[in-house]
C-alpha cells in the first residue's frame, strides 16, 4: 500500500497519497540504508524493514521516516534523549539533515528540544495523532489494532455527517468526479485490482468531505484518506473490495445527485458497517 506507484491508467492523485516519497526514485548512493550499529545505543540501530525500503525524499525524508517509525514503535521510548551528533554518525548524514529531520518530528509532537536538556522523545499523549505520517507509522507498528479501531470510530463520526451536508452542496463537476471514481472502482473490482480500487475509494471519500461545505470537516479529508489507505493494505488484514461496498457507494452517489441528505447519511452508515472492523466496534461502546 505504502510504496506502490500510482496507477498510470487511473490518473488518481488522492489527498495525502502515500507514494509521495518514492524511495525507489532516490539514487542508491543517496539512500539511507539500515546500518548495523555497534555503538552504545543499540536501539537506534533497529530500523524496521519498512523504514529501510520505503519513502524517502532524499536523505532528509528517509531519516524522518526511520526515526518516526522507531519512536512510534517504541524502540525509542518516551523521554529518550536523541543526540544529533550520534544520529548523524550512525546514519552517515550531515548535521543539517539531522537538524531538519528533528524539526519535522518536533512539529509532529514526537520530540521536543529545549536548551540545556537537548532533544527527547515525547510521550504518546503529546503526539499529533491526526498527522497522516503518524497514522501510517502506528498502523504498521505494535499499535496497529488501536490505530485501526480509532480510525474506524473517527470515520463513523464524521463521514455520515459529511454525506448529509454534501447532498446540499453538490456541484456538477464534483458529481461527475464522484461518478468517475465509482466507475473506476467497478472496473477495478472486475479486474481484481485492489490498489486502483483503494485509490479511487480514497478520492471518492475525500471529495465528498471537501464538498460538504464545512471547512473544519474539509481539513479532515486527509485523515480519512490515510485511514482508507491503511485499511486497504493487506498488512492490516482488512477485507478486500466487494460488490456490497460498491453498491453502497452507488447509493451514496444517487442520494447526493437527488439532494437527499438523509438518504446520503443512511447510505454512508450502511457502507461503513460493511467493513467487519467498524461493525464490531461502532454499535457497542467500549468498556472503560
Amino acid at each position: 500500500m505504502m510504496t506502490a506507484a500510482r496507477s498510470a491508467d487511473s490518473g488518481l492523485a488522492t489527498p495525502g497519497e502515500l507514494d509521495r516519497y518514492p524511495f525507489g526514485e532516490v539514487p542508491a548512493a543517496d539512500r539511507v540504508g539500515a546500518p548495523v550499529w555497534d555503538g552504545a545505543d543499540p536501539d537506534l540501530g533497529r530500523v524496521s524493514r519498512r523504514a529501510a525500503g520505503s519513502r524517502g525524499r532524499g536523505l532528509h525524508g528517509q531519516l524522518v521516516q526511520q526515526l518516526g517509525q522507531m519512536i512510534v514503535s517504541g524502540d525509542l521510548g518516551a523521554d529518550r534523549p536523541l543526540v544529533p551528533e550520534e544520529i548523524g554518525q550512525r546514519f552517515e548524514v550531515s548535521r543539517t539533515v539531522v537538524r531538519e529531520s528533528l524539526r519535522v518530528l518536533e512539529a509532529k509532537g514526537l520530540v521536543s528540544a529545549r536548551p540545556n536538556v537537548g532533544t527527547r522523545v515525547r510521550p504518546v499523549s503529546d503526539w499529533n495523532l491526526l498527522d497522516p505520517d503518524i497514522i501510517e507509522w502506528r498502523a504498521f507498528g505494535p499499535q496497529r489494532d488501536d490505530q485501526r479501531r480509532e480510525l474506524c470510530e473517527l470515520r463513523w463520526t464524521i463521514e455520515p455527517l459529511a454525506a448529509r451536508l454534501a447532498a446540499g452542496h453538490g456541484r456538477d463537476e464534483v458529481q461527475q468526479r464522484l461518478s468517475d471514481m465509482l466507475e473506476i472502482m467497478g472496473h477495478a473490482l472486475g479486474q481484481g485490482d485492489g490498489l486502483t480500487f483503494a485509490r479511487a475509494d480514497a478520492e471518492f471519500h475525500s471529495l465528498l468531505i471537501q464538498v460538504a461545505g464545512n471547512r473544519m470537516l474539509e481539513h479532515l479529508s486527509g485523515i480519512v484518506s490515510a485511514a482508507l489507505q491503511v485499511s486497504g493494505s493487506p498488512v492490516t488484514g482488512c477485507e478486500r473490495p466487494n460488490e456490497a461496498s460498491l453498491a453502497h457507494h452507488a447509493r451514496i452517489l444517487d442520494a447526493l445527485a437527488g439532494g437527499d441528505g438523509t438518504a446520503a447519511e443512511a447510505a454512508m452508515r450502511q457502507l461503513l458497517t460493511v467493513h467487519p472492523d467498524v461493525e464490531r466496534v461502532v454499535p457497542a461502546p467500549r468498556e472503560h
